[in-house]
């Protein structure tokens, strides 16, 4: 059978490719800049107006626009730690996305507020586990008779809706920093896993450094009857994977790596453990957000490195390390789009609103959620 040719300017999804795609971190389709100048200096009068009152919390994924006026910059659960840790600042404007959130409103005190400053900053990964189909994923473990043996395990980025499922369960919650040590507690606790709700963090995790085969782990689709899985599946299977995944760090390929290998001697691939199976097993070397900075930083100057994450990232230490060689590992650009949703006009727009006493966006968990997830985060704390 012969493709047809199609004369269109776009590729159309999934198929095809473009040899002159942008590489490395400069790309000719860049972020617009804020239509208004005038906004860094409003955002910077209305912080200074709020003094301590207001503590803003940058993610590592924000644009630069919005990370000069970040008090604190880190991961999600880095932010959320850096969030209870100020109980004197009433307000707590959190850039990054809804989950994130929600997790610093579960850790902070009472009397303190977190905003959110566009509530359309969600996220795809946390998405993709909603609670009615995790309830039902337990039924179908309790069907094959299961569901004594299973500890829920989630990632930080999950819903808090999730966090409080696990919790409830008496499972942990993890983040990819310390996503063996919660495996490892919650085997010992019980002989199956459910791991929510990336599928690759949990794959990755328990084949390359817990010892399992791929044939271990069995993957739930939440959009199949019974998840797409036999009971006799589920019964051998040590690792129930969810079907869910980074929109980002799932597009980096096999092919990413063979590409940039080919085109730079010596270069060092690092990626993220969200990354597929086979992109983590090419690389030279993988580990968190915190893991990826700290790496470059120590890295030799001259050297060569291709990082699999999100491009504000890449760009920020390309820029930051001008003495080494710093690029995007794959071919086109990829920023994470919703967290890109924080711009500079909703910042000055939260902090300008809480300058007039207006408290625009708050996140609130309700309580039963918030104190069944804050069991899985304190278990996680707890983790030796």
């Amino acid at each position: 059978m012969t493709t047809p040719v199609r004369d269109l300017p776009l590729l159309l999804l999934g198929e095809g490719a473009d040899p002159a795609s942008e590489r490395g971190v400069d790309c000719p389709g860049e972020l617009p800049p804020a239509s208004d100048p005038a906004l860094v200096e409003r955002a910077r009068a209305a912080k200074a107006a709020l003094g301590d009152q207001v503590f803003v919390l940058g993610h590592h994924y924000q644009r630069d626009e919005v990370i000069r006026f970040a008090d604190v910059t880190g991961d999600s659960f880095k932010l959320a730690q850096q969030a209870a840790a100020r109980p004197e600042a009433p307000y707590i404007v959190f850039c990054g996305v809804h989950f994130m959130a929600e997790s610093a409103d579960i850790l902070t005190a009472p009397h303190q507020k977190v905003i959110l400053p566009d509530l359309g900053a969600g996220c795809s990964m946390a998405d993709m586990a909603t609670f009615d189909q995790v309830e039902e994923c337990w039924d179908v473990l309790e069907d094959a008779g299961v569901a004594d043996d299973v500890v829920p395990v989630t990632y930080m980025n999950s819903s808090a809706d999730i966090k409080g499922f696990v919790g409830r369960h008496g499972g942990v919650v993890c983040t990819s920093s310390n996503a063996k040590r919660a495996l490892d507690w919650a085997y010992s606790r019980g002989k199956k896993v459910l791991f929510l709700p990336d599928q690759h963090l949990g794959r990755n995790t328990a084949v390359l450094e817990m010892g399992f085969s791929l044939d271990d782990c069995v993957v739930y689709s939440p959009h199949r009857r019974e998840g797409g899985l036999t009971h006799g599946q589920l019964r051998d299977a040590k690792m129930i994977l969810w079907r869910g995944h980074c929109s980002v760090h799932g597009r980096f390929s096999k092919e990413s790596v063979d590409d940039v290998r080919a085109r730079v001697p010596g270069v060092n691939v690092l990626v993220h453990p969200e990354c597929r199976h086979e992109v983590v097993t090419a690389a030279d070397q993988i580990g968190s957000t915190e893991y990826i900075i700290k790496a470059i930083e120590a890295a030799e100057p001259g050297s060569s490195w291709a990082v699999g994450t999100e491009l504000n990232l890449v760009r920020r230490l390309a820029n930051a390390h001008p003495d080494k060689n710093v690029m995007f590992l794959d071919k086109t650009v990829c920023y994470c789009s919703t967290m890109n949703r924080i711009d500079l006009p909703h910042l000055v727009w939260t902090l300008e609103s809480l300058v007039r006493g207006e408290v625009e966006n708050v996140i609130t968990v309700d309580a039963d959620t918030a104190r069944n997830a804050r069991a899985a985060l304190d278990q996680m704390l707890a983790l030796p």
